[in-house]
Formats: structure tokens, sequence, C-alpha cells
């Protein structure tokens, strides 16, 4: 009997503060989504500059690449095999 009494303020008491600590608990996670939400933008935002940077290095390269050198590489070496 005495269990059965002591059950109700323990199930209420267990309850209210349930109840209580919800709405701190959702705004904990609307923070953390948001906090989550701004990390990966700046995670992008940085691959962004990343491949920028790739992309002009690729092309500074192609360009260094492709300046004429005067004569081809294979008549470079035929001349060179001539010569011997």
């Amino acid at each position: 009997m005495n269990f059965k009494k002591l059950l109700l303020p323990i199930f209420i008491g267990t309850l209210s503060a349930t109840a209580m600590l919800s709405p701190s608990l959702s705004q904990a996670v609307e923070e953390t989504g948001s906090i989550a939400a701004s990390k990966a933008a700046d995670q992008k935002a940085a691959l962004a500059r990343k491949a920028k940077a790739i992309a002009e290095r690729k092309a500074a390269e192609a360009s260094a690449n492709s300046k004429p050198s005067g004569e081809p590489k294979e008549q470079e070496v035929d001349k060179e095999v001539e010569k011997r």
C-alpha cells in the first residue's frame, strides 16, 4: 500500500521534470544545428578555394608547357643522333 502511495508523486515529479527540460533540450539541438550548418558552409568555402588554387596552378603549368621552345623535342633528338 505504501508503495502505491509513493508511486504517484514519483511519476508526477518525473513528468514535470521532463516537461521543464524539454524546451532547453530543443534549444540545444537548434544551436547545434546552426553551428553544424556554419561549419559545413566554412568547409565548403575552403574546398572551393582549394579547387580554385589547384585549377590556377594547373593552368599556369599548362601555359608554361605550351610555350614554343623553338624546335620540337623529336627534332632535337634527331640532331643529337646525327652529331654522333
